[in-house]
């Protein structure tokens, strides 16, 4: 009886060391996509971090300019910009690795279902950096500099506080451009209904409020960027999830009527 549970444990131990193996492997090679990319990047590192300061340099007073006050600011924080776009780049790369580590895992629907999902995520996220880049950023710094000219103050910051607020509002509207794939996954397991979404709608508008006063500056503005999109993206995940379960719905009504 022993000598049975014996080889079962000895299995399943080898089972999970192999499990380990692979995901070490799938991270490695996560990895060295990310640095491939950076590697091939990091010469234009400063022209990079240029690219990305551009919204404020626009909106900053004639000859205003950004300041260092970290010795090693200057040479790190376009390195992290870099490093930022290099991950952005290769993010296809490890979302491969991720699914070819959990595909076996999955049942053959749950395969068809999650391909998609990833893909429109990456999609959405990417929508959501490019919205606040090319929409929200030009507008808030504008804004910004029209609350310190009256006051004669001039309007600068250090690049390593402009990365840090630059880095909250890419993943601020890159989570929100992910509402509608969020709400469709939550319809799809059966967490909430349609009839349920549109009764919270109410709460839903008040919370997106909510979090655009605690994510972007203290100005009406500001808040109306962020609360507006996610309000509207909550309402394209209704209708999402109204059309995919009212292809999904039909199957279990008719079961029943057979049963």
């Amino acid at each position: 009886m022993s000598d049975p549970q014996q080889k079962q444990d000895e299995g399943t131990e080898e089972t999970f060391i192999s499990h380990l193996v692979e995901l070490r492997d799938r991270i490695m090679r996560a990895g060295i996509a990310v640095i491939v990319v950076f590697v091939g990047l990091v010469y234009w590192a400063p022209d990079i971090f240029k690219l990305l300061a551009r919204p404020l340099m626009n909106n900053l007073p004639k000859d205003g300019k950004m300041i260092v006050t970290d010795v090693t600011g200057s040479f790190f924080v376009p390195m992290k910009v870099t490093m930022l776009v290099a991950f952005v780049i290769a993010l296809p790369v490890v979302l491969y690795q991720i699914w070819a580590f959990v595909a076996p895992g999955l049942y053959q629907h749950e395969k068809k279902l999650v391909a998609p999902l990833v893909a429109s995520s990456y999609t959405l996220f990417l929508c959501g950096m490019a919205f606040a880049y090319f929409v929200v950023f030009p507008t808030i710094f504008r804004v910004m500099a029209h609350y310190n000219a009256p006051l004669g103050a001039e309007m600068t910051t250090d690049i390593d506080n402009y990365l840090s607020f630059v880095l909250t509002m890419f993943i601020a509207f890159g989570v929100t451009f992910e509402v509608p794939i969020v709400v469709v996954i939550l319809v799809r397991m059966g967490l909430v209904t349609v009839k349920k979404l549109k009764e919270v709608r109410p709460y839903v508008i008040v919370g997106a409020f909510i979090i655009a006063a605690v994510v972007t500056p203290p100005d009406v503005f500001s808040q109306l960027i962020l609360a507006l999109p996610l309000i509207v993206l909550y309402e394209l995940g209704i209708i999402a999830a109204r059309i995919f379960i009212g292809t999904g719905e039909k199957a279990p009504d008719e079961s029943e009527a057979t049963s």
